[in-house]
C-alpha cells in the first residue's frame, strides 16, 4: 500500500510514523464503534494497519481524541500506549491547538470573537448552553475570525479551546448561526449526505518522543460549499458512502465477521 494513502489513493494518510497515525475521516463515518457495530474509523484502521504490517494479531491504535460523525477532517491516534499517555496529557492540559473551519448561516455581527459559555450534556446526545453554571455543566471556550462572507453565510475559523461534547455546533448556534446542514442545532436545511459544514482543519501538538512541534492538516474535500456555487473539486471525498464503495471487501469482512467491540 501507497504510505499516502489509507486503502484507497482518494483517502490520504496526513501522517504516519512508529508513534502516530494521521487520517482524514469523512463525514457519515463514526471515530470509534458504538452499539449498532457500525464500521468505524478506528476500527479500519486496525485492520489496514494488520494488512500493511502483516501483523499476526490486532494492531494496537490509541484513541486521544473525537470528532463528531457528521464533521470531516484530520483524525490522529497513537501506534503505542506511550505515545497515548503522552499526547493524552497534552489534550488534558490544553497544550494542542485545534483550527477548524465552518460555514455557518449568516453573518456574526462581530468579524472575530471569543465565546465562553457553560454546556450541558443531555440524554439525548444533545448538548445545551445554560445561564450560569450548573453542577453537571462545563466552560466552554473558543474564538472565531469570519474569513469571508456572502449574503446568507460565512466562512469562518475557529479555534477550540476546550473539547466539550458538540461545542462548536452548540456555541455557534447559539451566536444565532449554526452550522450549514447541522438540523440538530438549528440549521434551515440538510446537506446531501447529512454531513455539516465543519472541518476539523488542523491540530498542533508535540510529537511523543522528538518533542518538536508537529502540525496535521486535512484538505478540503471535494464538494466542500466555499466559495457558494463554487464547491471544490478536489480533494477526498466529503462523504463516507464514497470512500466505503472503494475498500476492499476482503479486507473489512474479517473486521465485519469478528465484530471487533473497540
Amino acid at each position: 500500500m501507497n504510505s499516502q494513502c489509507f486503502f484507497d489513493p482518494v483517502w490520504p494518510v496526513l501522517y504516519e510514523d512508529n508513534h502516530l497515525l494521521a487520517l482524514y475521516k469523512p463525514a457519515g463515518l463514526l471515530v470509534q464503534g458504538d452499539r449498532t457495530e457500525a464500521l468505524s474509523l478506528l476500527g479500519l484502521a486496525k485492520v489496514w494497519l494488520k494488512e500493511r504490517y502483516h501483523k499476526k494479531g490486532e494492531a494496537f491504535l490509541g484513541l486521544v481524541h473525537r470528532l463528531d460523525r457528521p464533521v470531516a477532517g484530520a483524525m490522529l491516534f497513537c501506534r503505542t500506549s506511550k505515545a497515548a499517555g503522552r499526547i493524552s496529557e497534552q489534550f488534558r492540559c490544553g497544550k494542542t491547538r485545534k483550527h477548524y473551519l465552518a460555514i455557518v448561516a449568516g453573518s456574526p455581527a462581530m468579524s472575530s470573537g471569543r465565546l465562553v459559555d457553560h454546556i450541558e450534556r443531555l440524554e439525548n446526545r444533545s448538548s445545551r448552553i445554560v445561564p450560569a453554571p450548573t453542577p453537571s455543566s462545563q466552560e466552554a471556550r473558543l474564538s472565531y475570525v469570519v474569513l469571508s462572507a456572502t449574503s446568507s453565510c460565512s466562512l469562518v475559523d475557529i479555534h477550540l479551546e476546550t473539547g466539550r461534547h458538540h461545542q462548536i455546533r452548540v456555541q455557534m448556534s447559539h451566536l444565532g448561526h449554526p452550522i450549514l446542514g447541522d438540523l440538530r442545532y438549528g440549521a434551515p436545511a440538510p446537506l446531501p449526505q447529512k454531513q455539516i459544514a465543519l472541518l476539523a482543519k488542523e491540530l498542533t501538538l508535540n510529537h511523543p518522543i522528538t518533542k518538536e512541534e508537529l502540525t496535521i492538516s486535512s484538505p478540503l474535500p471535494r464538494a466542500w460549499p466555499w466559495p457558494p456555487g463554487q464547491p471544490v473539486r478536489q480533494g477526498p471525498p466529503w462523504g463516507w458512502k464514497e470512500l466505503e464503495a472503494l475498500i476492499p471487501s476482503s479486507l473489512i469482512r474479517p473486521f465485519q465477521e469478528a465484530r471487533i467491540k473497540l
